[in-house]
Order: C-alpha cells, then structure tokens, then sequence
C-alpha cells in the first residue's frame, strides 16, 4: 500500500489500544488465548523447549488409496527428492506406490513442528502434501445444505445430463487461467508505460435464476447450439491429480 499523498510505500506498525502508543518489535512477547480477551504468555524458550527433534527421516504409519483421502485436508505442495545415496530406496518407493495405487501417510518434524504429511508416487517421482490435523479441520455445524428443499425426479435428471455434457475423462490445468491476474498486469504496464487507461465496459448482470428446471433447459440448449468438441480421449490409468498450487523444492 502507498501513501496517498505522497506515493510513499506505507509500513506496518504495532499499536497497544490501552496505551495508545505504538509498541517497537523487541516489546513483543508472544501470547495465547484461553478465554475471551484473556492471555498467557509464553517464551520463545518454553516454545523451542517443545518442538520436535529435526531429522530428515519420514516416518511411514500407513498406505491408503489416495480416493479415501478428502482434499479437504490438503495444505501445501512439495517436491520430495532422494538424499546423497538414497536414490535406490527412492526409486523402489516410488515404483511400489505407483504399482500399488496408494499413497503414505506419516508424520515429519518441520520448521520444529511435528507435520502430518501425504506421500504420493507423482511425474515419475515423490510428492510431499502438508496436511492439516482432524482438528484443524471444520465441518459443516449449522450451515444450511438446503435440506428442505425437495428435488423433483425430472430436475434431477436434467442435473445429471448437464453434468454429462461438461464431463471429461482428465483435469487439463492449462485450460484455466487467471484472468484478473492477467488483467491487473497489464493496466500495470499500461501505466508503467504512460498510457491512458481506458475503462472497460461494465458486465451485464445477470438475471436471477428462480425455475432450477428452465436455467437447466436452457444451459443445455446453449450446448447443444454450441459447436461441439471432440471427445476427450479415455486414460488409460486413472489420471493423477495436479498439485493444488505451484510445488515448491524441498
């Protein structure tokens, strides 16, 4: 963020709300909650006290099918590569996972912290997920998943059809793109380059959808209209996911 006023890049600072004054970093200490707006501290010595011991090993508890896995407790992405002399048990790993359709679960001690992890046989190699605990993970509490609302038979099927014509056989990650991205960098070079910034016409909004069965219609007329792509070519083993987002190197 920049200063308004004069184009200066603002920086962050740290305010008590009971002194009102604003607090330097080496006045930090850190703290956690136990009730509302209650705290006890703790040191960064009673912290490391606590932190696993650092090791590269990675110890294995069990194989599962990846399909019993929910994503939902996927975090970050690793590449995961063989060290100095490891590169034959690497390879059976790899190999054997691959063979077998399954994937590693098991726990490594990570920047001091002990870190559930998902091994997978990927791209010819190994990949690391970081995942979260069950107790990290919420569900859905009180969240309305519209229970209430009665599906009609014929609405189904309509569904179910829309649902055949999006159908394909792999995830293709290059046909997704960030457009926003792509539209900010180039009102950025746009400016970078002295040029007027022309304004692009506003969206038409669309209408509210009030009938299911008629949005469904007239999505599938739109295909039907539509020219139609060849179909997509059957795997000839179950397709491997794509990492969520860019594996970093471990």
């Amino acid at each position: 963020l920049l200063h308004a006023k004069c184009g200066s890049r603002v920086r962050q600072q740290y305010v008590c709300p009971l002194d009102n004054e604003v607090v330097e970093r080496g006045d930090l200490v850190k703290g956690f909650e136990f009730a509302k707006d209650q705290y006890v501290r703790v040191t960064d010595a009673e912290l490391k006290a606590l932190e696993g011991e650092a090791s590269k090993i990675i110890d294995i508890a069990e194989f599962v099918p990846l399909d019993r896995v929910d994503p939902i407790y996927f975090e970050k992405t690793y590449y995961l590569g063989p060290d100095k002399g490891g590169e034959k048990a690497y390879r059976l790993l790899a190999e054997a996972m691959a063979k077998s359709d399954r994937v590693a679960l098991a726990k490594f001690v990570m920047r001091g912290k002990e870190t559930l992890v998902l091994i997978r046989a990927a791209q010819g190699g190994l990949m690391l997920h970081t995942m979260y605990f069950a107790d990290e993970v919420r569900d859905f509490g009180e969240i309305d998943k519209g229970a209430s609302a009665k599906v009609r038979e014929g609405e189904l099927e309509l569904a179910v059809k829309l649902l055949g014509e999006l159908a394909n056989d792999a995830f293709e990650p290059e046909r997704y793109t960030d457009e926003y991205r792509q539209r900010v960098l180039d009102l950025v070079q746009t400016k970078v380059e002295g040029k007027e910034v022309v304004a692009a016409a506003p969206r038409a909004e669309r209408g509210h959808v009030i009938d299911l069965m008629e949005a469904l219609k007239t999505s599938l007329a739109e295909r039907a209209a539509s020219p139609k792509k060849p179909p997509a070519k059957m795997a000839s083993k179950r397709p491997e996911p794509a990492p969520a987002r860019k594996a970093a190197k471990r």
